[in-house]
């Protein structure tokens, strides 16, 4: 009978996991599985999850190194197919599925990264219209970010100098497709932006598949397209073709040589209007001459300019006729007055105390000059005033008579 070998824990796990990682079956597999218990660790740029069906979970890993080559964030929820090798995480006992590669199922990495980073600019408002810039009518520096030998830039160079040859142009010539393209890119609109070297920007490349125009759906492009304060003409690929970078600039070009078009006037067409221009300024100039010449000749022939004497003698002529009709009604208002006053002034004359005085009466008056009434109302001895007709009289009372009325009389 064998003798028992007691193990440690430590030992126990590590032949598991030599066993396991011995076996050419697990050192290369591939799972179709729903992600769960997401954990991205941001500090370490690992990923560590559950992936399970609809019977069974396994724990996975996806160390930095692989998950910084994703197109695309992992989601809970999401369907992957995970490709990895089967191990042993000794210290826990706890075998788990490190992950070297994730697709999603159903739908392209690309595809899904696409969607993933436009919801999220979409939600910080960099897609929103009343941010974005008007691109200047008449723009004197024009500059562009593309490919040096591409044949976008050609088109671009050619449409700028046929239609605007005025306007100066720059161009900085950047990779638009690999791993360094997108990093390139977002430099050069930094760069632009750094000083006045430009009006407007355009920012394009030719057409090509969707991982040829990767670069412009970059977070970085996105940003620093949004970031610009030069307004930006988007021009990537052919008129079907949108990309991240199309949403966040100011205006989307179908082709780079629209974004051209689009950048600057027409030449003929500038001239043309000012032509036009100038045709209906000089017709409006010399319609105005005219009315004018015409409104001096009638005024010029109208009497009153032909014989200025004679609007003088009509307005004379109506003043005498104004003055004579207010002379009439002021003597009629003045004789009627005067009428009216002399009828009061006889009246006034009859009723005056003064008439009755010269008749022989005479008014015994209180020293302040009130009249007398009472005879009760003088002490003997005091002073009164007589007034005649002519003169005043100043006596001393010696007696009073009495005041009683007589029968018949108040």
């Amino acid at each position: 009978m064998k003798t028992p070998v007691v193990l440690t824990v430590s030992q126990l796990n590590t032949y598991i996991k030599s066993v396991i990682d011995s076996d050419g079956n697990l050192s290369n597999v591939y799972v179709c599985a729903e992600i769960s218990n997401l954990a991205d660790r941001h500090v370490s740029g690992h990923f560590y999850m559950t992936l399970k069906d609809g019977a069974s979970s396994i724990k996975a890993v996806m160390f930095r190194n692989a998950a910084q080559r994703l197109k695309f964030r992992p989601e809970n929820g999401m369907s992957v197919i995970a490709r990895g090798r089967i191990s042993v995480f000794e210290r826990d006992g706890l075998y788990q599925l490190y992950i070297d590669d994730m697709q999603p199922d159903g739908l392209g990495a690309l595809n899904l990264a696409f969607e993933q980073l436009k919801r999220k600019l979409e939600a910080e408002g960099l897609f929103n219209s009343d941010r974005k810039k008007p691109i200047p009518k008449y723009p004197a520096v024009i500059g562009v970010i593309t490919s040096a030998t591409g044949a976008a830039v050609k088109d671009i160079l050619h449409i700028l100098s046929r239609r605007f040859p005025v306007a100066q142009v720059v161009l900085c010539p950047v990779q638009v497709q690999g791993a360094a393209a997108a990093a390139q890119i977002a430099a050069a609109v930094k760069l632009f932006n750094s000083g006045p070297f430009a009006d407007v920007l355009i920012v394009s490349r030719g057409g090509g598949s969707i991982e040829d125009l990767w670069a412009f759906n970059e977070e970085i492009v996105a940003r620093a397209v949004a970031a610009s304060t030069i307004p930006v003409i988007s021009a990537v690929g052919h008129e079907t073709d949108y990309t991240i970078c199309d949403f966040v600039a100011d205006l989307r070009a179908p082709t780079p040589s629209a974004a051209a078009e689009l950048a600057v006037p027409d030449k003929a067409e500038q001239q043309s209007y000012l032509y036009s221009l100038r045709f209906r300024c000089r017709n409006a100039a010399e319609n105005r001459i005219r009315e004018h010449r015409a409104r001096l000749e009638q005024l010029t022939a109208s009497p009153s300019l032909a014989s200025p004497l004679t609007a003088v003698n009509i307005g004379r002529q109506n003043l005498d006729a104004i003055l004579s009709v207010m002379r009439y009604k002021l003597d009629a208002v003045i004789g009627s007055e005067t009428k009216r006053l002399s009828g009061l002034s006889g009246k006034l004359d009859a009723m005056s105390p003064l008439k009755v005085l010269s008749r022989g009466y005479a008014i015994a008056l209180y020293p302040g000059g009130s009249v007398i009434k009472d005879a009760a109302s003088v002490k003997k001895g005091s002073e009164v005033d007589v007034r005649l007709a002519k003169g005043i009289l100043r006596c001393a009372v010696k007696d009073i008579v009495s005041t009683k009325p007589k029968a018949g009389e108040k």
